[in-house]
């Protein structure tokens, strides 16, 4: 029975792309126009964010899909994570009864052969448009042709 104070995570669905591979899952979010790559053990706790499967629930789905101990404080660090880069509906608040530990703390508790196990999420800005655009005036320091909106970077690293 899932009692009434135990958080219910819900993934955000809305305006992101999301690209499955073979270990991991690329999400592009439209609005914030950031890239974030999960790691397995990160898109299954996302996966689980239906706002019906709570932490203890989800360790122990977790534990029997990768056949490895995931703890409830791993859980809570992707949970954490996911919330960082905006791919939940809601930030959780982590209940008292749960000491928030630190990627690297969690690493020296299981070794460092099982912290390939704990959740990650990389994410990269993509460039604006305007900034893909832009090109350095005459006189800018540069080291390419192609750096220069004249197209001409000279020997003595300005642009012509």
């Amino acid at each position: 029975m899932i009692k009434s104070n135990s958080p219910l995570p819900l993934a955000r669905s809305e305006g992101l792309i999301i690209e499955s591979l073979e270990d991991e899952v690329l999400v592009f979010d439209l609005k914030s126009q950031k890239s974030h790559c999960l790691n397995r053990t990160a898109v299954l706790i996302w996966e689980h964010c239906d706002g019906q499967t709570n932490i203890a629930q989800m360790s122990r789905i977790l534990n029997k899909d990768m056949d490895v101990p995931i703890s409830e404080q791993a859980i809570w660090l992707g949970l954490k994570q996911l919330a960082g880069a905006h791919l939940l509906q809601e930030r959780l608040k982590t209940p008292a009864n749960i000491a928030m530990v630190s990627r690297r703390e969690l690493i020296r508790r299981i070794g460092l052969t099982a912290a390939v196990t704990l959740p990650l999420i990389l994410t990269i800005t993509a460039p604006t448009a305007k900034a893909q655009a832009s090109c350095l005036e005459r006189g800018a320091a540069c080291t390419l042709n192609s750096q220069c909106c004249s197209g001409n970077c000279r020997g003595n690293g300005l642009c012509a």
